[in-house]
């Protein structure tokens, strides 16, 4: 019983408690279609944008990867929970209702509001939803980058694991009618249209037109055991049932439209409307991953409820649906001399609404815990975001470059509804909670850049950061009422210093140390209204050195990294510290008190020899908690106090030390792999085979690090495969992911497991004009 008061506890309080790859330099990049680049030969430059001015990555001090619409198409990635498996040392993990994104072991451990994100994902510039809305597709794209480790000195939002810039297509003044329509068919009832136009206005005007839709059936096989839940005809009969299986339907659109006046003035606005239905998202126990029963589930008997992660059962209804407008405003300036003033204004509100059924069991009158088995968990999430960047860049070509930036923003959530409901009378084990939590930043950075000589290069740039999070809401947790109005705020000072050196033309180094922040943030009441201390801002020290070559006469591109983190204030959410039983179990988020380290490398590779095409990725990564100690509220034991960096105030209790444990969902070894040969055919047509390779070892999902209750997570290794045929304006692409069918779980929100996709195949039509 203990487990499940402090899963719907903990969920409710979760919810609510606040390989690099080419892209060619073109003038007209923007126009083209989701095409691969086949055939061209030789590695071309890549081209990085995500520091506010275009560089060769080559020669640019990051660890990073970029994909183009040709790369994301050849890989299948069609969203972001795709990317982790073509770039090493990325973590994505989909809980349904909102995505935790990690690079380096470091973004996003636990699943709320108050924590914010330590990896930020910015559309056209703009940095998007933290938690919620993640998975809007990638349709009609220019590039996604990747960036490894802090951000800041250079663009709006503070990181301290990486950053993601997706960039769309833009209008092209001058150009044509063209653009592109691809449709494709696959298993699972799988049906997708996506396409593009450019309309040329005037000579300084044009709009670009694109949309995006989706319908597929569900993964899931769902049983009902309630005969009352099932009736003829289902929900349109009147009746209960008709709960939705994760039968997904997406549709988005989007408007771009570009003006350039003059030679020095260039106006971009952009519009995104996106509509996610999900149908649901379905889990399961997993109690039921264990064929045979074990402490603390049983003493070695068979389960009986063993089952496949996509054979569940459920009794309550299930929904999943997220709607989002976006508009983004950039203008940029060239002032005479040659320096750019560039504004980017974002204005983002979206809904997600979620249901499920919490205890993820229909076994009888009770669950597997042995209480009532009718468990359910539903909220309503609003969230608004205004933001403005102000940016002046110097000119790329002098021997000192420099930017300098202001940022500000406001992130509202309003929780119009969420209600845990145990079945039970209302005020005995039920929660609820109505209000707002308000998010304010404020920034001033910039980043200067000097060439000693034409190898040897010096950077430093700094950031000054102001963070408040504001509650007013009122929480109803099982019958005591708590009217919460509270607040709390943060400073940082954040800094990058960087030695870069051009060794000769085909070899750079780089070395540099660099600080990220991310704000602390409030703890809602316990069931006992008392009111937890707020959770303070976290702190991240990277030091990193790579060498960047280019090797065999412009056919070899290789990448090689090391880096060490010093990780301070970690936040982790546990059993309150301060709490004998029988509240041990409802949680609290607190900062780790010692240092926690991080360390690892990666190694890439690119090589093109004629018709051939090879890549590689390689991310190493070893992670250690400081010292600190928690209460694991899903075992049985003795409660007591067990502060956090001292230990049990009783020796016997359950309070443990977790130093040296290893970070959640921070894979030791991930590594992709890709390779492709292009066929030249009769009449111009090519056949181009192609497979990728992705692969995660075994993950931990909680700090607990206890297997025997199903903490870890197996590893992935999902390969997927293409044959395209290109035959003039025509491409038809055969595809498979996730081709063995891996059944796998993608991540744990203790007891529920999430899977990750099966087997998905199929064929695809574009056509170009």
């Amino acid at each position: 019983m203990r487990r499940i008061l402090r899963l719907s506890s903990s969920l409710l309080v979760l919810v609510f408690s606040g390989a690099v790859h080419a892209q060619t330099e073109t003038t007209d990049a923007s126009s083209k279609a989701p095409v691969s680049d086949t055939g061209k030969g030789g590695i071309e430059t890549v081209v990085v944008t995500a520091e506010r001015r275009s560089e060769n990555l080559m020669t640019t001090p990051i660890s990073a990867d970029v994909f183009t619409a040709g790369d994301l198409a050849n890989k299948g990635v069609l969203k972001v929970d795709d990317l982790q498996f073509v770039s090493p040392s990325v973590t994505v993990n989909n809980f349904g209702q909102g995505i935790d994104f990690n690079i380096r072991g470091i973004g996003k451990g636990e699943h709320n509001t108050q924590t914010l994100t330590g990896v930020i994902t910015y559309r056209d510039g703009v940095p998007t939803f933290p938690g919620y809305v993640a998975e809007e597709p990638y349709y009609d794209i220019q590039s996604v980058q990747i960036l490894r480790g802090p951000q800041g000195t250079f663009v709006g939002q503070n990181a301290t694991g990486g950053a993601v810039f997706v960039t769309s297509n833009d209008p092209v003044i001058g150009g044509g009618y063209d653009g592109y329509v691809m449709a494709s068919l696959g298993n699972y009832t799988d049906g997708q249209l996506q396409g593009a136009v450019n309309i040329p206005v005037t000579d300084t005007f044009a709009i670009r037109l694109s949309g995006f839709g989706e319908a597929r059936g569900s993964f899931y096989s769902i049983t009902d055991n309630d005969p009352a839940d099932n009736c003829p005809g289902g929900k349109y009969a009147g009746c209960k049932p008709g709960y939705n299986p994760g039968d997904m339907r997406w549709a988005a659109g989007r408007i771009s439209a570009l003006w350039k006046p003059t030679q020095d003035l260039t106006v971009s606005f952009k519009y995104d409307a996106d509509y996610l239905d999900n149908g649901a998202y379905p889990s399961s126990p997993n109690y039921e991953a264990f064929p045979v029963l074990n402490p603390p589930y049983g003493t070695g008997q068979p389960n009986p409820h063993y089952s496949d992660i996509f054979h569940i059962t459920a009794n309550a209804p299930m929904q999943g649906i997220d709607r989002f407008t976006r508009a983004i405003l950039k203008v940029d300036y060239v002032l005479p001399g040659g320096t750019t003033l560039r504004a980017i204004s974002g204005y983002q509100y979206a809904s997600t609404i979620y249901t499920t059924d919490l205890d993820a069991t229909d076994y009888g009158a009770l669950n597997y815990a042995g209480l009532p088995n009718n468990w359910t968990f539903s909220d309503h999430v609003d969230e608004t975001i205004y933001s403005q960047e102000i940016n002046l860049i110097s000119p790329d070509t002098d021997r000192f470059t420099w930017i300098l930036g202001a940022f500000g923003q406001n992130d509202l959530y309003n929780f119009p509804f969420g209600q845990f409901d145990t079945g039970v009378p209302q005020g005995v084990l039920d929660s609820t909670l109505y209000g707002k939590n308000e998010q304010l930043s404020f920034a001033g950075f910039g980043q200067v850049g000097y060439k000693v000589t034409d190898n040897l290069q010096l950077q430093f740039g700094a950031r000054y950061s102001f963070n408040r999070s504001t509650n007013n809401v009122v929480w109803n947790q099982y019958g005591a009422v708590a009217d919460v109005h509270q607040f709390t705020k943060s400073y940082s000072f954040t800094y990058k210093g960087s030695i870069n050196y051009q060794l000769d033309e085909n070899n750079f180094l780089y070395a540099f140390v660099a600080t990220g922040y991310k704000p602390g943030g409030l703890n809602p009441p316990i069931y006992t209204a008392a009111f937890p201390a707020p959770f303070g801002p976290e702190k991240v020290t990277e030091y990193e050195t790579g060498w960047k070559a280019t090797l065999l006469d412009g056919h070899l591109r290789t990448t090689v990294d090391g880096y060490y983190n010093r990780y301070r204030n970690f936040i982790v959410t546990v059993a309150y510290p301060l709490a004998a039983l029988p509240i041990a179990g409802f949680l609290t988020e607190v900062n780790v008190p010692n240092e926690t380290k991080v360390y690892g490398m990666e190694a890439e590779a690119d090589a093109v020899f004629g018709k051939l095409t090879l890549g590689a990725g390689l991310g190493l990564q070893h992670s250690s908690l400081g010292t600190f100690f928690a209460v694991d509220s899903r075992t049985p034991g003795i409660g007591g106090v067990c502060d956090p960096a001292t230990g049990p105030a009783n020796p016997a209790s359950r309070c443990i030390n977790l130093g040296g444990n290893p970070l959640t969902y921070a894979p030791s070894v991930s590594f992709n792999l890709s390779a492709q040969y292009q066929f030249d055919l009769d009449e111009g047509d090519t056949l181009t085979p192609r497979a990728n390779f992705g692969h995660q070892s075994g993950q931990w999902a909680t700090l607990f690090d206890n297997a025997a209750i199903g903490d870890k997570l197996s590893p992935r290794d999902l390969l997927g495969a293409q044959l395209e045929w290109v035959h003039n304006d025509y491409v038809v692409t055969a595809y498979a992911t996730n081709l063995t069918d891996q059944h796998y779980e993608a991540s744990l929100l203790y007891p529920l497991r999430f899977a990750g996709a099966p087997r998905q195949f199929g064929i695809r039509v574009m056509k170009v004009f």
